[in-house]
């Protein structure tokens, strides 16, 4: 599809300069590019994307002051306590959904020449890798906050007053 556009996916958006990403990598689609493509398809919301979306205004309406968070997790309640309230109506629509995309994508695969085709697995994949090593290093920083948590003062003190002195060392090596 961004083929027949002209555009292929390592090319820049001319409106505003980001980089056109393949159309298996939606999540990253430049606005001024997917606004005038009309065919281009979207993933369809889940049923309980669907069901939070319709009752957020609701609960908005009743409670105006609330927050965002607390209208959300009222929300999340209200679905927990019943289960089936119109259940079967949003994952009818979300299947329903759900095979457009996946046909419209299957369409768009079929239009590619092989050659795009095994380029464009090779960005899902290293995106995918990326976005694993992203969240190993934010686990890491949470253990590594955690563990900052639980030292006592003393122990702080230790760390704190070495980076006092490297912060001096690095002042008087940028000033000579």
């Amino acid at each position: 599809m961004l083929s027949a556009l002209g555009k292929p996916g390592a090319d820049l958006c001319e409106g505003c300069g980001r980089r056109l990403r393949s159309p298996f990598s939606f999540a990253n689609v430049p606005s001024c590019f997917s606004a005038n493509m009309s065919g281009y398809p979207k993933k369809p919301m889940t049923s309980y994307i669907r069901f939070s979306k319709e009752q957020l205004p609701i609960f908005k309406a009743q409670n105006p002051d609330a927050k965002n968070s607390e209208l959300i997790l009222k929300t999340a309640e209200l679905r927990r306590e019943h289960p089936d309230l119109e259940e079967k109506m949003y994952k009818d629509v979300y299947r329903a959904e759900s095979r457009a995309y996946k046909e419209e994508i299957n369409r768009i695969q079929e239009q590619l020449p092989p050659s795009r085709m095994v380029s464009l697995e090779k960005e899902i994949t290293q995106n995918r890798l990326k976005k694993k090593a992203l969240i190993k290093k934010r686990e890491k920083l949470k253990t590594v906050s955690e563990n900052w948590k639980n030292l006592s003062s003393s122990q702080k003190q230790v760390y704190t007053q070495l980076a006092k002195e490297e912060k001096v060392r690095y002042c008087n090596e940028m000033k000579s």
